[in-house]
């Protein structure tokens, strides 16, 4: 009898161990749940911006070495630019858009620096879709090494994507976002991919296995371009199986041990340690600074070749098809936005206001980050916002310099 209830003592403690492990592990997951589903309130967005390590699954992607100082070479930055041939105020602007921090290098040099609404110069900062160009600059030394080809199906290198959406799918049409993959892009739809993808991540699920049970095109590949954040997953896919390295492991390597960074960075990830290549990375807005002045300088940082020249001159032209949504005025290439009219300028961006500019006639690296909740919907008429940013940024570069946008020549 005694043995029975020694035996049925353990069963109930044993029980209770397990329910609260159980009861634990749950609570997590109902957190991540909740930090996604309010991750853009607007008493939260600000903070949760600088502090994305707190929510879901990470990494660090670790600096080497003493950072390299940016020199300062402080200066005015102009007081109005034009947009739709009206001047506009830079102030009001910046208020507008809820941003965050504002860095200007000019020669490499740091000519004007302010951080807004409460964040300070040290906040490592979400990127969103800027993450998309950092995953281009990796990608590109497997390509000028001939170890990736353009024209090659990405399922000639990730097995799994075979008798997926995404089979016979070359790796330059997903560069171009021109799979062709339907994909729905809409923050504002609860039941939308990304917000789909969003719960993924939160609930440590796998972005592998969700990209491949997408299931539906929109188009035959190569046709049109039209935005597709999980293109992105697929290429981090096929550079994860070429190199046999994860994301921040390569981030690590080949950028962030060699731009002279002032800090580690935090790459987030899914359940299983897979980074969220298409939106991941949180750095200072100065190391965003810094990797922008890489890209201007054609690769090159610190005396060293960074990533080859040919791919910082091939991946940032306007490369890609004509977009499927006819108010789009922007180019594409290979994981970089190009301005209409551009003059050897190209830009990073991230949903709700991030942007790395890049002007190499100029000389200019322009870094933005912003909590701008009104982004989409400022956005949804021809990408209003978008390019009345570009033009807020043109407008620095010719106060700055004796640069004038080819539009206005």
């Amino acid at each position: 009898m005694r043995r029975i209830l020694k035996f049925l003592l353990w069963l109930a403690s044993a029980a209770i161990i397990i329910g609260g492990i159980a009861a634990a592990f749950n609570w997590e997951r109902l957190v991540r749940l909740y930090n996604v589903n309010t991750l853009f309130d607007e008493g939260r967005i600000v903070s949760n911006f600088s502090g994305m390590k707190d929510l879901f699954f990470w990494t660090e992607v670790k600096r080497s070495g003493e950072p390299v100082a940016l020199v300062e070479d402080k200066a005015d930055l102009p007081a109005s630019y034009l947009f739709e041939n009206q001047p506009r105020q830079i102030s009001a602007f910046l208020d507008k858009t809820a941003t965050t921090s504002l860095v200007v290098l000019r020669d490499g040099k740091l000519v004007h620096e302010e951080y807004r609404l409460g964040t300070k110069p040290e906040d490592k900062r979400i990127s969103w879709s800027m993450a998309k160009s950092f995953l281009s600059a990796m990608f590109g030394e497997e390509v000028i090494a001939g170890r990736i080809k353009l024209s090659d199906p990405v399922d000639a290198y990730v097995s799994s994507l075979k008798g997926t959406v995404y089979e016979g799918v070359s790796v330059r049409n997903v560069l171009n976002m021109a799979s062709g993959v339907r994909f729905n892009e809409d923050y504002l739809d609860f039941n939308s991919d990304i917000n789909k993808m969003g719960r993924v991540l939160a609930l440590g699920g796998s972005m592998d296995e969700f990209a491949a049970g997408l299931a539906a095109r929109e188009r035959e590949q190569g046709q049109l371009r039209q935005y597709t954040s999980i293109d992105t997953h697929i290429l981090g896919m096929v550079l994860r199986a070429v190199t046999g390295k994860d994301l921040p492991v390569l981030m690590e390597e080949r950028l962030w041990s060699k731009l002279g960074v002032e800090s580690d960075a935090v790459y987030l990830t899914d359940g299983f340690g897979v980074a969220f290549a298409l939106g991941g990375i949180n750095a200072t807005s100065r190391d965003y600074a810094r990797f922008g002045q890489m890209m201007l300088d054609l690769g090159q940082a610190n005396g060293q070749q960074v990533i080859p020249l040919a791919w910082s001159i091939d991946s940032v032209k306007a490369s890609a098809p004509k977009a499927s949504d006819p108010l789009d005025p922007f180019g594409y290439g290979y994981q970089w936005w190009v301005p209409l009219n551009a003059d050897d300028e190209f830009y990073a961006i991230g949903i709700y206001g991030q942007f790395i500019y890049v002007n190499r006639p100029a000389r200019i690296v322009v870094v933005k980050t912003s909590a701008d909740r009104n982004f989409r919907a400022d956005n949804a008429n021809g990408s209003k916002i978008e390019a009345e940013t570009i033009d807020l940024f043109r407008g620095i570069a010719t106060g700055l310099s004796d640069w004038k946008p080819k539009s206005t020549k």
